[in-house]
């Protein structure tokens, strides 16, 4: 599990030939030990998504990961090796890609990136310290490294997966697919993705004002981890129903006050991008109006549901539209996106609005504040099946 560093004519080991199953008690051991780390206070307090991912790599959510994958029409196997090669901007996308895999038995190696913040390089501290007490083929068979851009590298560790595992924007999906795969192998890309968020102008009003600070609290944690940048994070927020003004401007009120309390600070470059990207979405007419009542909150008017932007503005960046129903949104959604956060919506609601979509855009359906919440189907993925193989046995 040591992070090697390989320079442009550094040589690189592949892990050993050592077995491990699916379910491994090694691998489970290991894992549960992580996530304890991840769990003391003092980390979870310098990084709160960190006690996200400790609650993920709990024993009992392992072990239903495990009996998730058992089949009674076949045996269930590693898949083998894999190379997994993570964004550099959420921090801790490795681990749950890596611990799934791990958790499959596969032999894994992690590339992780050198512009990584501080809450990659504790992960990184965490885990070094549970393989000191670890059995001997979690570190035979586990390894994170760091290089430089270097084609041989990664063409080496390409030529060796089963499966590589791609995570970023569609550059980067494309820049790897440049290193050819053997032909037994194959890739499993997360590309560039684009989420919303959807707020019922009528759900809203009938909220406690409780369940609506709530609400905004859990919003604002979906949008400024990450400074709105992780895929799952909300670009353009959806008022549903007649006459929301006044639902907005109570909504964007709480988010100033929610974001000030939480100490969410946007620094002054940031706010200066923000402005002309907003300037930039008004020149093209994509915007009728716009605010900007703080650093940390941008507000614009979108003139049409189809000009909802799908690339990054910056952090706190919100462009609002008012539609009269869930369903006015179906025909701007496409297969770019991912997460559809939402509150104030019935459950009917929602289901009538997936199946209008019919699998053409958007994989999850999440309410606010669970945006950014890791689940073992991500992108339309079963992540640990697709890390296992399957050998059917007919008598």
């Amino acid at each position: 599990m040591i992070q090697y560093r390989f320079g442009a004519q550094g040589d690189l080991t592949a892990p050993s030939d050592d077995r491990l199953t699916v379910g491994d008690p090694r691998v489970i051991d290991f894992l549960a030990k992580l996530a304890r780390k991840l769990l003391a206070p003092a980390v979870a307090r310098r990084h709160p998504e960190l006690g996200s991912l400790g609650f993920f790599l709990r024993p009992a959510e392992l072990n239903r990961t495990v009996g998730h994958l058992q089949r009674e029409d076949a045996l269930v196997f590693p898949r083998g090796n894999v190379f997994h090669i993570p964004p550099a901007n959420v921090d801790t996308i490795f681990v749950y890609s890596w611990a799934l895999s791990a958790l499959a038995g596969n032999h894994n190696v992690v590339r992780i990136s050198e512009r990584s913040a501080t809450a990659a390089d504790t992960i990184l501290t965490a885990l070094n310290e549970v393989l000191a007490d670890a059995d001997p083929v979690i570190g035979r068979t586990q390894r994170m490294i760091t290089y430089g851009r270097d084609d041989k590298v990664t063409a080496a560790l390409s030529h060796w997966a089963d499966l590589r595992v791609v995570w970023g924007g569609d550059s980067a999906v494309e820049a790897i697919r440049k290193h050819p795969l053997r032909p037994s192998a194959r890739d499993l890309t997360f590309p560039d993705r684009t989420s919303w968020a959807a707020l019922s102008a009528a759900g809203w009003r009938a909220a406690e004002p409780a369940k609506r600070r709530d609400a905004v609290l859990g919003f604002t944690n979906d949008s400024y981890w990450f400074d709105q940048a992780a895929c799952s994070s909300p670009r353009t927020v959806f008022l549903v129903g007649e006459d929301t003004g006044d639902v907005r401007e109570e909504f964007i009120e709480l988010l100033l006050q929610v974001v000030d309390q939480r100490g969410w600070a946007i620094d002054a470059a940031m706010a200066v991008e923000k402005r002309v990207n907003a300037y930039g979405l008004a020149a093209t007419g994509a915007v009728s109006s716009m605010a900007f009542p703080a650093n940390s909150v941008t507000a614009m008017s979108l003139s049409a549901v189809p000009d909802a932007p799908r690339r990054w503005i910056g952090a706190g960046a919100f462009p609002f539209a008012e539609v009269g129903s869930l369903l006015e949104l179906v025909p701007a959604m496409n297969r770019q996106d991912q997460t559809f956060s939402h509150f104030g919506f019935s459950r009917d609601e929602l289901r009538e609005f997936a199946l209008a979509l019919g699998g053409r855009g958007v994989d999850r359906i999440v309410p606010f504040g669970s945006a950014l919440t890791f689940g073992s189907i991500w992108d339309g993925y079963d992540l640990p099946r697709e890390f296992t193989r399957l050998t059917t046995l007919v008598e």
